[in-house]
């Protein structure tokens, strides 16, 4: 299954858009400096889950090259996403 690229930017516009919404005050500092925190917190945290989301959504394909007879079925292999 290929990664879901539409999925990902539909989360992440989402992401900046509720992050959007956060009213700051900005005739108040701390206000202003808690509220603009909040904002990059909650943004962080929802494109970590879009990522996380998003590469999870990706088919690993592996391939395994083994030694010896039929009863040699272990090996290492390495993986790309696809």
């Amino acid at each position: 299954m290929a990664l879901a690229t539409p999925l990902l930017e539909d989360a992440i516009l989402k992401a900046f858009e509720e992050s959007s919404k956060i009213k700051i005050d900005t005739e108040s500092n701390s206000d202003n400096s808690d509220k603009s925190e909040k904002a990059r917190k909650n943004t962080a945290k929802a494109l970590a889950e879009a990522i996380e989301t998003f590469i999870k959504s990706g088919t690993v394909n592996t391939t395994v090259t083994t030694t010896g007879g039929t009863s040699a079925q272990t090996g290492t292999g390495t993986g790309k996403i696809s």
